[in-house]
């Protein structure tokens, strides 16, 4: 187990610390509270917006840094928020055209709203339900789009979002970050806003090396952070290229406790052989 000790523990949220129908279970919870008595300090990145990680910090008593879209934002428990990035309005009016031009919802999150033009569209209902909160019904995004934290396009033809992804990266090559949160998210956000950048924002904020950080996480948009961190953990339940960049897997998936046991069976024995 040599390598540099773990200080902090940095999760994902969807996927990860929670289960498909967004339950923070007790066993996870407890976890999170193994991992404080360990000495070893953690916190939260997430493709959410800072509102939608509300009932999580709050129940996990997160009382450090943390970062939503993707990283795009650092913020305080407190929801106050300590910097933004925001992609140039250029690259979002084009993103925007062109997922609209497939056929792709869209989904723009701005000023601590999420804001969208069907509210009867696909997935709404499920991501009301995992971020707490209501759309706000728009006819364009025009009086947000010099501000917008993360565009999302919404499909669940997945093929078609993996297209998209690509030729994205390819137009908006230095202008944006282009990576799906989930199968059928697309996120279109800041250069800047992307986990592997966050968690170095995070680390210089508390003070941690990336060398001595953890990061845990299941999907494509956190592979950048497994690249940055000392450690990673890939829930159970990942891609298989997700899987392949980590440097340990969870024995099981997010439905099935992979959060706690990630914890217990891998990150902590490392924890104490490090203090040993």
């Amino acid at each position: 187990m040599a390598g540099d000790p773990i200080r902090l523990v940095i999760s994902d949220v969807d996927g990860t610390l929670v289960t498909t129908d967004k339950r923070l279970t007790p066993q996870a919870i407890d976890a999170v509270r193994a991992l404080e008595a360990a000495g070893v300090r953690f916190t939260l990145i997430s493709s959410r917006p800072p509102r939608g990680m509300a009932s999580v910090i709050e129940a996990l008593d997160v009382r450090e840094p943390l970062a939503a879209f993707n990283g795009g934002t650092l913020f305080a428990p407190d929801q106050g928020v300590i910097e933004a990035h925001h992609p140039d309005a250029a690259a979002a009016r084009q993103a925007i055209a062109r997922m609209q031009d497939e056929g792709v919802e869209v989904w723009v999150y701005a000023d601590a709203t999420w804001r969208l033009k069907d509210p009867d569209g696909l997935r709404v209902d499920h991501e009301r339900h995992t971020i707490g909160f209501g759309p706000t019904v728009v006819g364009d995004f025009e009086d947000v789009i010099a501000r917008i934290d993360k565009i999302v396009g919404v499909s669940d033809d997945h093929p078609l979002l993996a297209r998209l992804e690509s030729e994205l990266r390819d137009t908006l090559d230095g202008r944006a970050q282009v990576e799906r949160s989930q199968a059928y998210y697309l996120d279109v956000t800041h250069p800047l806003a992307n986990k592997g950048d966050g968690v170095k924002a995070l680390c210089r904020r508390m003070g941690v090396e990336p060398g001595n950080t953890a990061v845990v996480g299941d999907m494509f948009n956190d592979v950048a952070m497994f690249e940055v961190a000392g450690f990673s953990v890939a829930m159970g339940q990942s891609p298989d290229e997700v899987k392949a960049a980590a440097r340990a897997v969870s024995p099981a998936g997010n439905d099935d406790e992979g959060f706690a046991r990630a914890v217990d069976e891998i990150l902590l024995p490392r924890i104490r052989e490090g203090a040993a």
